[in-house]
């Protein structure tokens, strides 16, 4: 039933609970070395309830960390398009003034990111996805941001006479 649970994942998706069912495997061990046959039982018992619920509970968080994680890609997606179109309008307007170099920059190193990220997808390994892609969505926004900034017209109010 470890093993099983392990296969699934329990380690990475349901860690407290795998680690509880393999201790509760080492005292039925620990017990059979002392010859206390029915603690052992209990023990083993437990263990293999434990790795139960690991496995459950390890399918169960990577089909949601799953789902998180294309969230997190298609978020990515679209802040590389908002940004990509930005820095075409700065780009032709701004030429190379340093914040759309360093816009450029950032959507590279962000892009270098979304694809490795994309892959790790590919793979299953669903927390790595969520722990970059967000924080380079956020550079992304950021850097459109500044890019809308550099083209939009600055508006003034006047001031009617008195």
């Amino acid at each position: 039933a470890i093993d099983a649970a392990g296969a699934a994942g329990a380690d990475q998706y349901a860690h407290e609970e795998y680690v509880a069912a393999r201790e509760s495997l080492k005292h039925a061990r620990d017990a059979v070395g002392a010859r206390d046959y029915r603690l052992a039982l209990d023990h083993a018992l437990d263990s293999r309830e434990r790795a139960q619920n690991a496995a459950k509970q390890a399918a169960d968080n990577k089909a949601i960390a799953r789902v998180d994680a294309d969230h997190a890609l298609v978020n990515a997606a679209a802040a590389l398009t908002e940004a990509r179109n930005r820095l075409k309008a700065a780009a032709a307007s701004r030429g190379s003034s340093p914040a759309v170099v360093a816009a450029r920059r950032t959507i590279a190193d962000s892009e270098a990111t979304v694809q490795k990220a994309r892959a790790a997808f590919k793979e299953g390994d669903y927390r790595l996805v969520i722990g970059t892609v967000p924080a380079a969505t956020c550079r992304l926004r950021g850097a459109a941001r500044d890019l809308e900034a550099l083209v939009s017209p600055r508006t003034r109010r006047r001031r009617s006479g008195s």
